[in-house]
């Protein structure tokens, strides 16, 4: 049973806090205030804050799902990253540790209260080791406090649920998970796990996709044993009315439209910027910003400011060479960013067929979210090299990949779901979601091949037939001898290829034969990725409809 008063330190402990009469209150409505000090004559700013927010709570709690006793709110994210390391280190003793490259202000914090901090370098896709962070903790007199930034600033990427989890379960200190961009990512917040691990602070803020940053508001989310620390040690007025009073007037509208056009945004500008000679990778982004590995980041970064652009040169900064960080703004703004950027590097050649005024770039972007699962895919059907997929299950981002790889397409997918109840949900709606966004990058079908055909491999061989008729038809003769692969139920991949025939509204007949269960998988979807590559091929001189009906709907 995790005991959170084993890390507080001593004098925290033992401290008694400053309280006010007020502070027992419900309402103070009607009531006459001689307790302190204050100028009578009202003009809204004349009477001391409510020093717990009450109201606000409430709010998030509708909104979050978490009880009001177990939010806290600071005076930004700041704060609550300050009180962490003077409730629970104690100054020139005790140990932290973090991400690297990650938010900074962990490190000033740390600095600032005289507790050691050591940032556990990430893999070079910006992955994080559980096994690098847990070893790194247990170093020495062993950490107190475990800094996890997720979606991570400012690489972009989220971590793994499972690693999360397995964080959780394997420090023994307070784990930090700062998800100050979860509202961007497709990923479902840590929240729903917080009562399996009393270990745990979530941090979330109104800064980012609430659109509040000058308000300065920060929230966490806890045990009512760690909130009630925080309320004891923080200054008794932390956040000032004038704050509170405004958050409650935003916070009760809809901010989805905006998060899906920032989103869209992001999407568009990874495929922009990628089409850029002197830009070396996009990094798969969660958040609303985008990190760039460039050419002369020095002076793309002046170039921007010569036209009253700011972009974060981040190449010298350790574990980010080369690159800078691109916040997403409004269409006009990113318009402005990409025409600085392709005057400074110019275009790439691509193998591509150029698209003329008959022939459009065939992109696209379908999300799909339910209570079940978040899922984001984006695709360029004419370009091949930007493949990232993140679903949670190792073998099925495997198969995936495979698809992108041999039908010579971009894709990118990244998804989130009930994988504790299990697989079956997630693998149907990716399954959907990027048969979604084929159809939309498909249009109306001018100069598509139309057809395609099958592939031997190993002890395996697979023949995938499918057409972009516009009609449904779909057959599986396929007969696995596992029930598992790799952590999936063998079962899901006919379900998958199902939907996702479905939902690109095709025909796909799909017939594998073999004695190994992993070249089996593996076959069918290389056959398919075959199949696809050819079928969605354009015809440069012919950007007719392949129908003799005149339409493929």
């Amino acid at each position: 049973m995790f005991d959170v008063s084993g890390l507080v330190r001593k004098n925290i402990a033992a401290l008694e806090p400053y309280s006010s009469l007020r502070d027992g209150l419900e309402t103070l409505q009607g009531t006459v205030l001689l307790d302190a000090n204050e100028n009578p004559f009202d003009n809204g700013s004349n009477r001391y804050p409510d020093p717990f927010q009450r109201r606000l709570k409430e709010k998030l709690s509708g909104i979050r799902g978490v009880p009001a006793s177990r939010i806290f709110i600071g005076n930004g994210s700041d704060e609550i990253i300050d009180l962490c390391f003077r409730i629970f280190c104690e100054p020139g003793q005790d140990r932290a540790v973090g991400m690297l490259p990650s938010f900074s202000m962990y490190k000033v914090s740390a600095q600032v209260n005289d507790v050691e901090y050591e940032g556990v370098p990430l893999d070079g896709d910006f992955g994080l080791s559980v096994e690098a962070m847990l070893k790194a903790a247990s170093a020495g007199r062993g950490a107190k406090l475990m800094f996890v930034c997720s979606p991570n600033n400012p690489t972009g990427n989220s971590v793994p649920e499972e690693q999360l989890k397995m964080l959780a379960e394997g420090f023994r200190g307070i784990l930090v998970i700062d998800e100050a961009y979860i509202d961007f990512s497709s990923r479902k917040s840590f929240l729903q796990y917080l009562d399996m691990y009393p270990n745990v602070i979530v941090l979330q803020t109104l800064s980012k996709a609430w659109g509040m940053a000058g308000l300065r508001l920060g929230v966490a989310f806890a045990s009512e044993e760690i909130i009630s620390l925080f309320n004891k040690v923080k200054h008794p007025y932390n956040v000032p009315s004038a704050s509170v009073e405004e958050a409650l007037r935003f916070i009760g509208r809809d901010v989805n439209k905006e998060i899906g056009l920032m989103v869209s945004e992001r999407e568009r500008m990874v495929s922009a910027l990628d089409s850029l000679s002197g830009v070396l990778r996009v990094y798969p982004s969660d958040a609303d910003f985008l990190l760039v590995r460039v050419e002369d980041p020095d002076g793309l970064c002046n170039e921007m400011l010569r036209n009253n652009v700011l972009i974060q040169n981040r190449s010298h900064s350790s574990g980010t060479p080369g690159c800078v960080r691109i916040s997403i703004g409004t269409e006009e703004q990113d318009d402005l960013v990409l025409d600085i950027a392709g005057r400074f590097y110019g275009e790439k050649s691509s193998r591509s067929m150029p698209a003329g005024k008959n022939q459009p770039l065939r992109q696209a972007t379908a999300c799909r979210k339910t209570s079940e699962t978040g899922i984001r895919v984006s695709l360029d059907l004419d370009n091949s090299g930007v493949t990232y997929i993140n679903t949670g299950i190792g073998f099925f981002d495997h198969m995936l990949d495979q698809i992108a790889r041999h039908s010579g397409i971009s894709l990118r997918i990244t998804a989130a779901g009930d994988l504790y109840v299990d697989e079956h949900h997630l693998v149907e709606d990716v399954a959907i979601t990027l048969g979604t966004a084929i159809r939309k990058a498909l249009g109306d079908k001018r100069g598509l091949a139309r057809y395609g055909f099958a592939l031997p491999m190993d002890d395996c061989r697979a023949m995938v037939l499918i057409d972009f008729s516009g009609r449904i038809d779909f057959e599986w003769k396929v007969d696995f001898t596992r029930e598992m692969l790799g952590g999936i139920h063998t079962e899901m991949f006919r379900h998958f290829f199902k939907s996702l025939c479905e939902s690109m509204q095709c025909n796909l007949h799909v017939e594998a034969s073999g004695d190994n269960n992993h070249h089996l998988a593996e076959s069918v979807f290389k056959a398919f990725a075959r199949a696809f590559g050819q079928a969605v091929r354009r015809n440069v001189n012919d950007n007719a409809i392949p129908s003799s009906k005149g339409g493929l709907d």
